[in-house]
């Protein structure tokens, strides 16, 4: 099996209080863009809305475009080149969406204040604003009901205590993802949302090959009576060349996708790269720690329980 290191002899658990202090950093900073904002930058998937996607023969000014839509009322619409300088994604939230109408009446003004520049209407999505309240609520209840499963496997395969860390690692993941989509203004649609629950899967998947592997390495060093965090940082040594292998890989075709996959899928892809890196980085350092800091505290509580001996 090809591996990275060899032997490696890591102590990845003595900066683990510097790690949760820079993963909650981001998470307040993350939770305290999305107060200011508002809550997530949804999409047309969950706003409801017209999204229309119109091609011109020659280049154009976004300007220009928005112009010619203010005179017709849509002055607030959203409007960015798509693909390249001639093509234009137009997305109309739904207090003006009426399906049809609005990319007829959208393509009859921008022929008539372009007659000279070629236009041909390449795509039109149309979302209901029912529909969009019902799939926001379908996404929530996705993630909420995932992670409750998760839960409880974990808790079925192991401890409750690995559970939990399990669970905590991937809201942490979840949350500074999405931290960063309200910090660069990203949209959250259905194709991000799949992105989401494919990193809750993935960064378990991590996350349990670690765990394994402490179960595994407490039978084997039972008599070496190793205390949990030697055990842990022995687990993690060991499964690091699988878990940067696999990381590396999944993370240099989602670039590629990045780069490479045009604007449909550029929400996606990037949410799956942050989410590659934050996942890896939770496995070893937010999910494991978690087990270690309750052991420790476990212990102590025990020793407080203990009754004074009497001399």
């Amino acid at each position: 099996m090809m591996q990275f290191f060899r032997e490696t002899n890591i102590d990845f658990l003595s900066v683990r209080k510097y790690a949760m202090a820079v993963s909650l950093a981001l998470i307040l900073i993350g939770i305290g863009s999305l107060l200011v904002k508002g809550g997530p930058q949804y999409g047309i998937d969950f706003l409801g809305g017209t999204e229309i996607h119109v091609q011109f023969q020659s280049v154009l000014p976004t300007a220009k475009v928005r112009e010619a839509l203010s005179q017709l009322g849509y002055g607030n619409a959203e409007i960015k080149q798509f693909g390249s300088t001639s093509d234009f994604l137009i997305r109309v939230q739904q207090e003006h969406s009426q399906g049809s109408q609005v990319s007829d009446n959208i393509v009859a003004a921008l022929h008539k204040a372009f007659p000279d520049n070629a236009l041909t209407l390449r795509s039109v999505e149309s979302v209901g604003p029912k529909i969009g309240q019902e799939l926001r609520s379908a996404a929530f209840w996705a993630i909420a009901v995932s992670l409750a499963l998760l839960l409880l496997y974990i808790s079925i395969r192991f401890e409750f205590i690995f559970a939990v860390g399990a669970v905590v690692a991937l809201f942490h993941d979840v949350l500074i993802t999405l931290g960063f989509f309200s910090l660069l203004n990203l949209e959250i649609s259905l194709a991000v949302i799949a992105a989401f629950l494919t990193l809750v899967g993935y960064s378990l998947n991590d996350t349990i090959v670690v765990f394994d592997r402490i179960r595994e390495n407490t039978k084997l060093h039972r008599r070496e009576n190793l205390d949990i965090k030697r055990i842990i940082n022995l687990s993690i040594n060991q499964t690091i060349s699988r878990t940067i292998l696999t990381s590396l890989t999944t993370f240099i075709v989602v670039v590629v996708l990045y780069i490479f996959g045009g604007e449909v899928i550029h929400n996606f892809a990037f949410c799956m790269v942050l989410g590659i890196i934050v996942g890896t980085y939770s496995s070893v350092y937010i999910a494991a720690p978690l087990v270690v800091e309750w052991y420790e505290k476990h212990k102590v509580e025990q020793v407080k329980r203990r009754p004074v001996a009497v001399r």
